[in-house]
């Protein structure tokens, strides 16, 4: 048999990530009894059982878990094959995606986005959320802002600026509580809102000098909106990015002379990408939105 075409790796991811021939008929459009034939083919091809059926659903075998990898790196070439196709070069159309963590993908980019759609109608944005960083040269994205230097050769990245993070509180439950005048009494006395399994967190958190552990959290989630949504719910006190909390007029600011922390934020885009005039118009737009918002101060203020 000839190598495996596109469209069988297509229907695998897709019946990996659904659990199921009818869920990945679903998610492709295709009839059920297509995506088996898909899987059956795929299977002859490679000479191997990819999947064992489970109460739960398709189990994936480890032959399939082997193939995972490479599957995600045809998946990302042919998205981006799609994308590049999408508009000519230097016209102002077609398709860019955008990777970000889970904070400001969801609470940040928004509102930048939709003022580059007023100037740009003709431009998809596609948003990818993700706390790890997706990987340009695989073409995962286009366009990626990212909270950590990136090393990789062939990317243009621009130092955005530095984000502060400040610990805030919703005034209605400092009112009920009471506003902590120092580190102590805000360990001894307040629900703190933090992470649950992310130690990376923590040993940052550590280093501002906060004597803290998972056990003095309150709520517990390694989402960052999630603990922003608790912030504004007024469950108690937490981090966050300044530029979002300011956002929030219930939203103050608890001990900002003991607890300040700032993290970088570069945007960056594979080199290749940049005669691409929509991907050019939207790094240029990111970059000028963010650098206003990296700025932002606890009276709202860049």
């Amino acid at each position: 048999m000839d190598n495996p075409s596109w469209d069988l790796y297509r229907s695998f991811l897709a019946v990996l990530r659904e659990g199921s021939l009818s869920g990945a008929a679903r998610v492709l459009r295709l009839t059920q009894p297509t995506v088996g034939r898909h899987i059956a083919e795929l299977e002859q091809s490679l000479g191997g059982v990819l999947f064992t059926r489970s109460p739960s659903g398709l189990v994936p075998t480890q032959s399939a878990l082997n193939l995972v990898p490479h599957a995600d790196a045809m998946a990302a070439s042919a998205d981006a094959l799609v994308r590049a196709a999408s508009g000519e070069p230097n016209e102002p159309k077609g398709s860019v995606r955008v990777t970000a963590s889970e904070f400001v993908g969801a609470l940040v980019l928004p509102a930048m986005l939709a003022s580059f759609h007023e100037a740009h109608p003709k431009i998809a944005v596609e948003i990818a959320l993700s706390n790890r960083n997706q990987d340009l040269l695989r073409q995962e994205a286009d366009i990626a802002v990212r909270m950590a230097e990136p090393t990789q050769q062939a990317l243009l990245a621009k130092k955005i600026g530095d984000v502060r993070i400040g610990l805030f509180a919703h005034r209605r439950y400092l009112k009920r509580q009471g506003t902590p005048r120092d580190l102590g009494e805000l360990v001894a006395k307040h629900a703190l809102i933090g992470f649950d399994r992310d130690t990376s967190a923590l040993r940052a958190l550590r280093q501002t000098g906060l004597p803290i552990t998972r056990d003095l959290f309150a709520l517990r989630t390694d989402s960052d909106p999630a603990q922003f949504h608790a912030l504004c719910a007024g469950f108690g006190v937490g981090a966050c990015q300044v530029g979002a909390a300011v956002k929030v007029r219930e939203l103050a600011p608890v001990l900002p002379e003991v607890f300040s922390v700032r993290l970088g934020m570069w945007l960056v885009m594979h080199e290749d990408l940049k005669t691409s005039r929509r991907v050019r118009l939207l790094f240029d737009h990111l970059a000028a939105s963010l650098a206003i918002y990296a700025k932002m101060d606890r009276a709202g203020a860049p």
